[in-house]
């Protein structure tokens, strides 16, 4: 009986598309997300600390740390904190761009693994 239930839900489990950086044989280390990029993330979420998603979507207008933060406080919303650093146009080994900062934006962790992804498989 379980068996023809897993074959079906196998047949709707989205799979990783050819090419994906998740196929290839490379760790996360050799893909360039190793000890100096760990170090340049932690300095750019500490300048700029909110998911720009959630940002939009609150339409949050403050731009400064304290401010967003006070907003949020006025109109009773949650702090967007993001954790993720995000490439905004997809590197795909590029090391030029894979370092380049106006290339990158803070998500939360919800925006990064459901909109961001989305939007590059439609890509």
């Amino acid at each position: 009986m379980l068996g023809g239930r897993v074959a079906l839900a196998g047949a709707r489990t989205q799979t990783v598309q050819p090419g994906s950086w998740r196929t290839s044989a490379q760790t996360s280390g050799q893909r360039g997300y190793d000890y100096r990029w760990q170090k340049a993330r932690a300095a750019y979420l500490r300048l700029h600390p909110y998911c720009v998603y959630c940002m939009r979507e609150a339409r949050i207008q403050a731009t400064g740390l304290a401010e967003v933060i006070l907003e949020c406080a006025e109109r009773a919303l949650p702090v967007p904190y993001g954790n993720v650093v995000d490439h905004i146009v997809a590197h795909r080994g590029d090391q030029a761009r894979f370092w380049d900062e106006s290339n990158w934006q803070t998500l939360c962790q919800t925006h990064h693994t459901r909109d961001k992804q989305r939007q590059e498989n439609a890509t």
